[in-house]
């Protein structure tokens, strides 16, 4: 799978929330990929120009202001089964309106939080999902604004539809694809786990970025439905294994990273790759 800079850097920096990046693990990380050091200091000075992220000192970067709500929200996916509660049949219910035409990133930011809440459209401008997540509906509103929804849009509770309709709610979400993909990236992981130990450094790398980066966005896209439209005990299981797979993951890439001694400058022909490959394998 070719790997952009730019989803490279953000997600190193999304994975160590609180931490500064430094541009030469960066250039190293990038270079795991086949991204050549050029392209991984292109990329940090674009990610600076756009707002997302921002110098600490020199040669350091962490996510801006503007990227941190957003990065605040993917880094709640190891607790997200927490906001979980007891179904009373209910459903959370999103009004939206038009915006300006030609507004793409309004409309891509409106969707983004109304997909990682798991609303689904029942009809024109009219999103819902089942009332089971948060505390009221004063935190779900706050949520679905700071994720980019309009603070214009209406967001309330309701239940009682007509047959018709209610008939149409069920078929929103496909339970059975989700409790597949449960069972099915779950055995992935744990597979992958039990053979890590076998792989190259770099190709442990690259693997656990690639395979950690799909079980993640499942849990942050997950619509966290209740039973009976998923097997919650299956979603619980698959959770807990990706928690795994992120500690061995995160092991893996702090196992990669360069020396902080002056052995890693003296030797400015060493490719990034030859350098990562050594600190591995001093690593205790």
């Amino acid at each position: 799978m070719k790997i952009k800079a730019k989803n490279l850097i953000l997600d190193l920096l999304l994975a160590t929330p609180g931490q500064c990046l430094p541009a030469r693990e960066a250039i190293t990380s990038c270079a795991l990929f086949g991204i050549s050091e050029n392209s991984a200091r292109v990329t940090l000075a674009r990610l600076t120009a756009e707002g997302l992220i921002e110098a600490a000192e020199r040669g350091l970067y962490r996510l801006s202001a503007k990227a941190h709500e957003l990065a605040d929200e993917v880094a709640t996916w190891r607790s997200a089964e927490q906001r979980v509660r007891d179904w009373n049949g209910g459903y959370l219910v999103v009004h939206i309106g038009p915006l300006k035409k030609g507004d793409r990133s309004l409309v891509r930011r409106r969707q983004r939080a109304l997909d990682m809440l798991g609303f689904r459209g029942l009809e024109p401008g009219l999103l819902l999902r089942p009332d089971n997540i948060e505390d009221s509906i004063g935190a779900v509103r706050k949520r679905l604004i700071a994720l980019g929804l309009e603070r214009e849009a209406a967001v309330f509770i309701a239940q009682d539809f007509d047959a018709t309709r209610s008939a149409r709610i069920k078929r929103l979400w496909d339970g059975k694809a989700l409790n597949a993909a449960y069972r099915n990236l779950g055995k992935q992981l744990n597979a992958w786990l039990a053979r890590a130990h076998l792989l190259e450094p770099e190709a442990a790398a690259r693997e656990s970025f690639l395979l950690g980066g799909k079980a993640i966005r499942q849990v942050v896209f997950d619509p966290l439905l209740p039973s009976p439209m998923v097997d919650a005990e299956a979603r619980h299981a698959f959770v807990e294994t990706v928690r795994r797979f992120d500690a061995a993951g995160q092991a893996i890439w702090r196992r990669l990273r360069l020396p902080l001694d002056t052995s890693s400058f003296l030797e400015p022909k060493r490719s990034a790759r030859a350098q990562a490959r050594a600190t591995i394998e001093k690593a205790p």
